[in-house]
């Protein structure tokens, strides 16, 4: 097992006692509110997240991340990756008994928590393809990177006070796998119309 990284020191940490199962970690990132970034993009580490009180995907992953190595569990997290029209994600991976699972945040009905129910990280992610659309109902994930390890960057980005765009750069260049073959995309069927209804509303409004 991964040696924990010491959090009891930190006063913001002192909330990740409580989280020591994934299902405990997803519902509290489910109260923390979306960050809209009103005013400028940002990739805050996990202190600045508890201390801002919002997250948007790659900073609530990074904040599971966290949570995970507290417990001396590998702070995975994982690039899905969509076509130019579209915005990628970032999800934090766990597993258990063998077997994957996923932890997410997201403002949609979709694209959220995977029970560890999956025998590889290819099998997680192709259970986020047909919910992954734009409201042309087209279908737009097109690749998802290696696991990115962050306890590889040493301790500071969990409680650095500035931007983490070294760890979006590390998603940006890990080796990205495709999840279509060549010639696949003309032939996907649109979604549902009663699928793209059903994912309209939005978690946290602006």
């Amino acid at each position: 097992m991964l040696k924990p990284f010491p959090c009891s020191d930190i006063k913001e940490f002192k909330i990740f006692r409580k989280l020591n199962t994934p299902i405990k970690i997803q519902n509290f990132l489910d109260t923390i509110p979306m960050n809209f970034e009103k005013e400028k993009e940002t990739v805050r580490s996990p202190i600045m997240v508890l201390r801002k009180n919002e997250a948007h995907c790659i900073e609530a992953a990074m904040l599971v991340a966290a949570v995970l190595w507290s417990y001396g569990k590998p702070p995975l997290i994982l690039d899905l990756k969509a076509t130019q029209a579209d915005d990628d994600h970032i999800i934090a991976l766990f597993k258990e008994k063998g077997l994957w699972g996923a932890i997410s945040k997201t403002n949609h009905p979709v694209l959220r928590y995977r029970d560890p129910i999956y025998r590889d990280v290819r099998e997680l992610v192709m259970s986020y393809f047909n919910e992954y659309f734009l409201n042309n109902r087209k279908k737009t994930l097109r690749s998802y990177s290696d696991p990115v390890d962050l306890g590889k960057f040493g301790k500071d980005w969990l409680i650095s006070e500035k931007n983490q765009w070294e760890i979006v750069r590390a998603l940006n260049i890990a080796k990205h796998y495709n999840v279509l073959k060549p010639g696949m995309a003309r032939n996907l069927r649109l979604a549902d119309k009663v699928e793209l209804e059903a994912t309209k509303k939005p978690e946290w409004p602006k």
